[in-house]
Formats: C-alpha cells, structure tokens, sequence
C-alpha cells in the first residue's frame, strides 16, 4: 500500500510531500487495506511482518542567508 502526502506549508516550515510503502516483510509483497486487516500475507501466505519504506521529496531550497563579517 502507498500512500502519498504532499507538501504542506505550517507557518515558517514546510512539511516535505513524502510516500509512504507499507510492504510484507517476509516476501516484499504490497500489502493492502484487506491483508491488514486479515494480518496474513496473500502472496506469501504467513502472518504479516510489515516493512515500511518512505521517500521524502526536497520542496524548496531556503534562502541563502547569514551574516558578513567585516
């Protein structure tokens, strides 16, 4: 199961748009909504052990800043 969050502006910060992957741990399988549910892998057929995979995406690049020194 993936799912994708885009980015979200909070005030001063930015909450990055990042994908979430919820994969069996056993065989890789994508796991969706109804082999959560069961707790049973259908590929595979054992007991879920989830791995989780995030990808996070660079939104913006902050402004060069900073102080001289004379």
């Amino acid at each position: 199961m993936k799912t994708t969050n885009e980015a979200v502006k909070l005030g001063d910060a930015i909450d990055p748009k990042h994908e979430i992957e919820i994969l069996c741990a056993n065989c890789g399988h994508d796991v969706d909504e109804a082999e959560l549910t069961a707790d049973t892998c259908s590929d595979c057929g054992e007991a879920l052990n989830l791995r989780q995979n995030t990808k996070i995406y660079a939104t913006s690049v902050p402004a060069a800043g900073g102080s001289t020194l004379n």
